[in-house]
């Protein structure tokens, strides 16, 4: 069954880690974030495992191919809402995390639209490296800056990181969306 190969699964693990993260998240204790980092840096690392795993094995699916864009974004999502919800993400730096929220629903809502009719809209370069700043970043964020260590400035880094993810996320956002129009008329 396509549900129960090892890519499937391990994109699967990725949506299961989200209920975890989110209780993880709600406590406000440096080894909390700790153990957080190291089950959103798993599901992330996840993310490159299954497509990896699905090409060299041959097995690549319909029920993958749906599913690994949803978990992606459901973590990421799931993850910058935890963050503004305990304010970790706080002042202007929300809209940063709002761009991303954003361009995540429109480029699915395109996606959806796209396979309708037929066309693919691969991942493009850029939008795997937006992906890996935006991880990166907010790691940092989870960890924070009270249990992080004291020479990092992780709150500042976390931060400048979502927005140079928030300004890709609009760069990527556009062209996907011009690809896509494309398509409309």
């Amino acid at each position: 069954m396509m549900l129960t190969n090892l890519p499937n699964l391990l994109t699967l693990s990725r949506i299961a880690a989200i209920p975890v993260l989110v209780v993880l998240l709600f406590f406000d204790d440096p080894v909390m974030r700790w153990i957080c980092l190291g089950v959103f840096s798993v599901a992330g690392a996840t993310d490159y495992f299954d497509g990896y795993l699905a090409r060299h094995r041959n097995e690549v699916s319909p029920m993958g191919r749906f599913l690994d864009p949803i978990a992606d974004k459901l973590l990421v999502v799931s993850v910058i809402v935890m963050l503004i919800a305990i304010q970790q993400v706080a002042g202007l730096v929300v809209i940063a995390a709002l761009v991303i929220l954003c361009r995540e629903i429109m480029v699915s809502g395109l996606r959806e639209f796209l396979a309708e009719i037929k066309v693919p809209l691969p991942v493009s370069k850029l939008a795997k490296w937006k992906t890996a700043i935006q991880m990166i970043a907010l790691g940092f964020l989870i960890v924070g800056q009270d249990a992080g260590p004291a020479i990092l400035p992780m709150e500042i880094i976390g931060d400048t990181g979502l927005w140079i993810a928030a300004i890709l996320t609009l760069v990527t956002g556009y062209d996907y969306l011009a690809r896509g129009l494309e398509h409309m008329n």
